[in-house]
């Protein structure tokens, strides 16, 4: 019997190429994004779905990447107490949802004002909890970071296009007082079929 893919992604892929008909400006199909999204993660077959998918530390998997309007959906499974990166998406919008589990969300302003090369000092404005169904939008050139919870976590991220391999993004080192360019998590393109 063929497989094929699940019908929560072939939904989301539908109504997001109908936001993007619908608008022009990407603020606006990425806001109307987000209720698409929110239907998704509470999708059923997609939570159990993701139970099997692999952790991805330093990777992204890759859903779909739009060949007509140009946005990813991706999704990363992090180990407990993991930590990503402090950084930015460059000039791109994403919804990051959670699917499963529990992360912490970091958010971060920039106090210099770039000039200096290599520098860069950040002041931690927000530290949030996220649990299932609930979704971080981020804005071009806002910094952040999350983190694992207790135990495995689950993200969906819609990307209003993909960086990596195409544009550089802004990594950060608080601590340090840091900051360097990089190309962002690996993406790994992943089926999600029915019957796995």
């Amino acid at each position: 019997m063929p497989r094929h893919r699940l019908a929560a992604l072939d939904r989301l892929i539908r109504e997001l190429r109908a936001n993007w008909v619908a608008a022009s400006d990407l603020e606006t199909r990425m806001r109307r994004a987000r209720t698409t999204l929110e239907s998704v993660l509470a999708d059923a077959e997609l939570v159990a779905h993701s139970k099997a998918w692999p952790f991805t530390v330093g990777q992204n998997l890759l859903f779909h990447e739009d060949p007509e309007f140009g946005f990813a959906i991706n999704a990363t499974v992090r180990p407990a107490g993991s930590r990503g990166t402090v950084h930015d998406h460059a000039h791109s919008w994403t919804l990051y949802g959670l699917l499963d589990g529990s992360e912490r969300l970091e958010r971060y302003q920039r106090l210099d004002d770039g000039t200096r090369a290599g520098y860069a000092e950040l002041r931690l404005v927000s530290d949030t909890v996220l649990t299932p169904g609930m979704i971080d939008f981020v804005a071009p050139r806002e910094i952040h970071a999350e983190r694992g919870g207790a135990g495995r976590s689950v993200a969906v991220i819609i990307r209003s296009e993909r960086l990596v391999g195409r544009t550089l993004q802004l990594g950060f080192d608080p601590e340090a007082r840091t900051v360097r360019e990089m190309s962002g998590p690996t993406q790994v393109p992943y089926k999600l079929l029915d019957g796995d």
